[in-house]
């Protein structure tokens, strides 16, 4: 009896245990968007700073909400047979009418943690695949429009696309392994927001006689808050990502995250230097966020060493495209393509390659990708190309001008008042 009770007390010690450390995780993913608030807000221009953060303060807001409504249940339907797509309704009643905690969690996740936790931290995911999009289009997308695709963004592509994998799909069943998101969450995004540039088109005198004209952003020291703050928050988008608090595999995992880091901020430093001949601050915050990405699928299968070569490149790569991108005159603000989608891709890639564990196929890793790819930037498209044809997508000349933040808000980000 004794032995009983001792076990039954353990059993509970490790779901508590578990359970903060994903609640926690879930607090570090949700300050991510703060991150990408002041990267966005750094990165643009002073006149829309207020639509910059009005964006990026209602996008957690739709994102969480229309997960709740529907993109749970599709992103973990419980197939059958692992297949395409799959519809819990019993998980949506479940969710709104629960009778009480302990018949939601009792036993879930084989103890792991709760039924609340983990709807929590997986809609923090989601909400983070549109703030993604949010910064490649800014300065010119209207409000309501961007609003519109982010509800059918999150609400339906994202979860139908991770259901795949993450909810036990037909991507999980071929063997496509993506730990944390490189695909799932930031190629999904990245997809999201090539689409936009696509058709939203570039700012304003961007690209004038085949040059490409720099629009100095609003602050830099900004930027870079909003970038450590990224990093810091990816301590629990990777940590979290074990799903439970593991000490040996959680400190291995935020290891190689770091490692990444510091690796995609040198690789982007470096690659900089070559191409522009200056030390660019801009390409070092962008090559750690690259570095971030890089690691994300396989955070948790590759060791040190491969972590560093993977942040390496990828920070070298995400200088690579965004020059890539201004020849082909996609304005892209805050660089999210190069760094979420290209760099997104590379990590998934590199699950094939520097992987430990020797089940993970390079092949089936660039089959997940090209699927993945092709649903999101398909979706994506046809939401922004239905909301261009019907709403409209893009401000007008004046106000893009003159900036949104006064014609859409009526009030400026940075205003000083001097006493007369």
């Amino acid at each position: 009896m004794a032995t009983m009770d001792l076990t039954l007390e353990l059993s509970k010690n490790v779901l508590s245990t578990n359970n903060v450390w994903m609640m926690l995780s879930t607090a570090l993913v949700f300050i991510m968007h703060l991150g990408f608030a002041g990267v966005e807000a750094g990165f643009g221009q002073a006149k829309n700073t207020v639509n910059i953060l009005f964006k990026n303060t209602v996008t957690p807001i739709i994102g969480i909400i229309s997960y709740a409504a529907v993109g749970f249940y599709l992103m973990y339907p419980g197939f059958e047979v692992p297949g395409w797509l799959s519809f819990d309704g019993a998980g949506w009643n479940l969710f709104w009418f629960a009778p009480s905690t302990a018949d939601v969690s009792a036993g879930y996740a084989d103890g792991g943690y709760t039924y609340w936790t983990d709807f929590l931290f997986q809609a923090m995911f989601a909400a983070t695949a549109a703030t993604i999009v949010s910064g490649a289009i800014a300065e010119r997308v209207k409000l309501g429009a961007y609003l519109i695709f982010t509800l059918f963004f999150v609400g339906l592509v994202y979860p139908i696309i991770g259901s795949w994998k993450w909810g036990g799909g037909a991507l999980d069943e071929m063997g496509f392994y993506d730990f944390a998101g490189s695909t799932l969450v930031h190629s999904v995004g990245g997809w999201g927001a090539l689409a936009g540039v696509i058709l939203v088109g570039p700012r304003i005198g961007k690209y004038v006689n085949g040059k490409t004209v720099e629009k100095p952003g609003a602050s830099v020291p900004l930027a870079v808050i909003g970038v450590f703050l990224l990093w810091l928050g990816w301590f629990g988008f990777n940590g979290g990502s074990v799903l439970s608090a593991d000490p040996g595999l959680v400190s291995f995992v935020l290891v190689t995250t770091s490692l990444a880091a510091c690796a995609g901020g040198l690789g982007g430093f470096l690659a900089a230097y070559f191409a522009f001949k200056r030390l660019d601050l801009g390409m070092v915050l962008n090559g750690i966020l690259a570095g971030l990405v890089s690691i994300t699928a396989g955070a948790d299968v590759i060791n040190p060493a491969g972590a560093v070569l993977v942040g390496f490149i990828g920070g070298i790569l995400v200088v690579g495209s965004a020059v890539l991108l201004d020849k082909f005159k996609l304005d892209d603000v805050v660089g999210a393509v190069s760094v979420h989608l290209t760099c997104g891709i590379w990590g998934t890639l590199a699950v094939g390659i520097f992987s430990t564990n020797p089940e993970h196929s390079f092949l089936t890793q660039l089959i997940g990708v090209a699927i993945c790819g092709l649903t999101a930037f398909i979706s994506a498209f046809a939401i922004f190309y239905l909301l261009k044809k019907t709403v409209g997508i893009r401000v007008s000349e004046a106000h893009e001008k003159s900036g949104l933040d006064s014609h859409e808000h009526g009030i400026r980000g940075y205003t000083i008042v001097f006493d007369e």
